[in-house]
């Protein structure tokens, strides 16, 4: 590592203000953070340590999400890691654009970004709505709010809704049984249209007609669904993961999942007919990836520990909610950005009624 380390300490030069590469500053600097460290340093005490920086923070979920991205290259085929490469291509565009224009770096916050979504689509869409679905989101969900750490709403599922709203029959049309054609198949996998051939209804949409999938099929992941969201067993090997690490905050994870949970068994005992079993609902869909992996985003949520209490509540509620009440057969994209709205207003009222009882009590 020192060599590079010397030869990108050489190089600096040239990428600094005034250099002749001066305007490709953000790409040297994101690389150079990416392969050592931040290249600024504080000098003089008092020095602040936390070991859960940016960098570390961003490796942490990419490492949990490796359960789900195996398992998806497993039941569906090379064709996700193709989804995934035009994921980092047309979002990394979109990042290097607005580093330029503002002068800034490239903000490690894309590194989880440009994995996560081609996971949570199905893994037959067309790799031109793949590029189409990033970049909406990290335009529209990130950057014209101020790059990472400033937006609103979570990136990713910014463009998983904008895809669900804009393009809903393609949508319909790319879920993929496990164990299809583009494991093996170049022409698939290289295809730009869906290959509505191998299309299959996923078990929520099969659930509605009262057709079942069996419990061991979702826990393992054999059935069609997105891409990195059908095994169960690599979602909680993941989530898990991030919850010990401290990088998922579990009071979100519960909260969501205990009011999907009660609300589900609520309406399954009120019309047990009508809707589907507990234990299904909670291994069909995308509820454990949202809990575990979307909801959990420290930016998009509220920062006191009781707000996210409320915040996950307020997800697995809706959730739930529109599953069975719309015209949706999941909920999770939509609940999660709802939070997502209601987060600072959460915050803001956990915050003044502390505020409120810190001063009666003095």
């Amino acid at each position: 590592m020192k060599i590079i380390a010397d030869i990108l300490k050489k190089m600096r030069p040239l990428f600094n203000e005034g250099g002749k590469l001066s305007l490709l500053g953000p790409v040297f600097q994101a690389l150079d953070n990416f392969l050592l460290q931040a290249d600024i340093k504080t000098e003089n005490p008092p020095y602040g340590r936390d070991p859960m920086d940016i960098k570390r923070y961003m490796s942490m979920v990419i490492m949990a999400l490796f359960p789900c991205f195996f398992a998806s290259l497993y039941f569906f085929g090379w064709r996700v890691l193709l989804m995934m490469l035009v994921s980092y291509a047309a979002g990394g565009a979109v990042e290097l654009l607005f580093a330029i224009i503002r002068k800034e770096e490239i903000n490690e916050g894309f590194l989880v970004t440009g994995f996560i979504f081609p996971l949570i689509l199905p893994p037959g869409l067309p790799l031109w709505i793949v590029a189409v679905g990033v970049f909406f989101g990290v335009l529209i969900g990130k950057e014209v709010f101020g790059g990472t750490g400033r937006n609103v709403f979570n990136a990713a599922l910014v463009g998983r809704a904008f895809l669900a709203l804009g393009y809903p029959s393609t949508m319909a049309r790319s879920w993929m049984p496990p164990g299809g054609r583009p494991w093996g198949n170049l022409v698939t996998m290289f295809s730009v249209r869906a290959p509505e051939a191998i299309t299959s209804a996923t078990p929520l949409v099969m659930g509605k007609s009262g057709d079942l999938t069996p419990p061991i099929d979702l826990f393992l992941g054999n059935v069609a669904g997105s891409a990195g969201e059908t095994s169960v067993i690599a979602l909680l090997l993941g989530g898990v993961f991030l919850i010990l690490v401290g990088v998922s905050n579990w009071r979100t994870v519960l909260g969501i999942l205990l009011s999907f949970t009660v609300l589900a068994a609520g309406f399954r005992g009120l019309n047990p007919s009508a809707v589907t079993p507990v234990w299904f609902n909670l291994m069909s869909g995308g509820i454990l990836f949202g809990a575990f992996f979307m909801a959990t985003d420290p930016v998009t949520g509220p920062i006191t520990q009781s707000g996210k209490w409320v915040y996950g509540i307020i997800i697995g509620s809706v959730t739930i909610l529109i599953r069975f009440f719309s015209g949706f057969v999941e909920g999770v994209t939509f609940a999660i950005l709802l939070g997502n709205i209601f987060a600072p207003l959460i915050d803001e009222v956990v915050i003044r009624n502390r505020i409120r009882r810190y001063a009666r009590e003095r």
